[in-house]
């Protein structure tokens, strides 16, 4: 046993300081990137933010909305071949640029992705998903994925440690998905005690990534645009967001009517909800560690959307940056105690 006594940080616990801009208007800004991976050969561009591979969050409906602005998809792991070559068979070879096919790590998630990429072979990310990266096992199924489809771009997490970042994007992984415990449905740090503040993670993980030439994406911790700056300016590449994309029209989850209200169910991929629905229940040497909770109606995705990118691009307004590369060069963190005045909070 040992203690390490240096201080980690969340997203709540710092806010970025303005710094003397030029720019005159948020519109000057531009939140494209434009990335090369490590091993792939392949190149992107468009607005590094995901929606994380939920069954309630990485559907077909924000794929195609999401794509439409640039932005990014990892699409969940439970649709079928058959609803893949379906939903494929309407779609544009730009839209391959924004989506990610999801997996586990058993024979059976391997013999599926083969398929569907069979079928499919311009799908270019596959985004290999768990939620302990530090397994041996996880580390050889990357491996072979790696060899198996050398010109794909491959996402591998979830880890949150910069000696694992790097041992992931070594056995093959071209962006590390960092984040364990911090999502809103997540109870993995209640029920282990495992866990790390996220904005730390990604400062050490990004720092391990780009001195190999890898990348990472932050996932899980975000609740406001704001968190999600302060996630770029850590020095991550990507962003996934799950519950600020819960509840929305396009989004999964059943739609339930309280009191007039209307609400949307929204839970982790190892609640006992998503178990029961995906795996005949919670196995009896496991635990279930994630939650499941009915989020407000919010309407189209488009308008979160936009409104993320609105407070992205203000960030960036307020420390000078012409362009979201810019940002983490541009931020300094100052630790606080408060975040906002809460006097007409709910």
């Amino acid at each position: 046993m040992r203690i390490e006594t240096d201080l980690k940080l969340g997203f709540k616990d710092v806010m970025i300081r303005p710094k003397r801009s030029t720019l005159k208007s948020r519109s000057e800004v531009s939140l494209e990137r434009n990335f090369n991976f490590l091993h792939s050969t392949a190149s992107w561009t468009g607005i590094p933010i995901m929606a994380a591979n939920m069954d309630t969050v990485g559907t077909f409906d924000i794929a195609v909305v999401l794509a439409k602005e640039r932005l990014f998809t990892a699409i969940h792991k439970h649709y079928s071949v058959q609803e893949w070559d379906d939903f494929l068979q309407n779609v544009t070879p730009d839209f391959y640029n924004y989506i990610a096919i999801s997996t586990g790590t058993g024979k059976e998630d391997a013999a599926k992705i083969a398929q569907i990429i069979k079928s499919n072979p311009l799908l270019k990310f596959i985004c290999i998903d768990v939620a302990n990266g530090y397994s041996e096992h996880f580390v050889r199924f990357l491996k072979q994925t790696r060899k198996q489809y050398p010109e794909k771009v491959i996402i591998a997490g979830n880890v949150v440690t910069g000696e694992m970042t790097e041992e992931l994007l070594l056995a093959g992984a071209d962006i590390v998905k960092v984040g364990i415990g911090p999502g809103s449905v997540c109870t993995t740090r209640i029920k282990t005690g495992v866990g790390y503040p996220q904005l730390s993670a990604i400062i050490e993980c990004a720092d391990a990534a780009h001195g190999l030439g890898g990348h990472i994406i932050s996932d899980g911790g975000c609740t406001t645009p704001g968190d999600v700056a302060k996630a770029f300016g850590a020095g991550s590449d990507f962003v996934m967001l799950g519950g600020m994309l819960a509840g929305h029209t396009e989004s999964g989850g059943e739609l339930i009517e309280v009191n007039g209200e209307k609400f949307k169910q929204f839970y982790g991929m190892s609640s006992a909800t998503a178990m029961d629905k995906h795996s005949g229940g919670v196995a009896e040497y496991r635990a279930s560690e994630g939650k499941t909770v009915q989020v407000a109606f919010k309407g189209n995705v488009i308008n979160t959307i936009l409104d993320i990118l609105g407070g992205l691009r203000s960030t960036c307004t307020y420390v000078g940056a012409s362009r979201l590369k810019e940002l983490t060069k541009r931020t300094t963190f100052i630790r606080v105690s408060e975040q906002e005045n809460q006097i007409f909070s709910k």
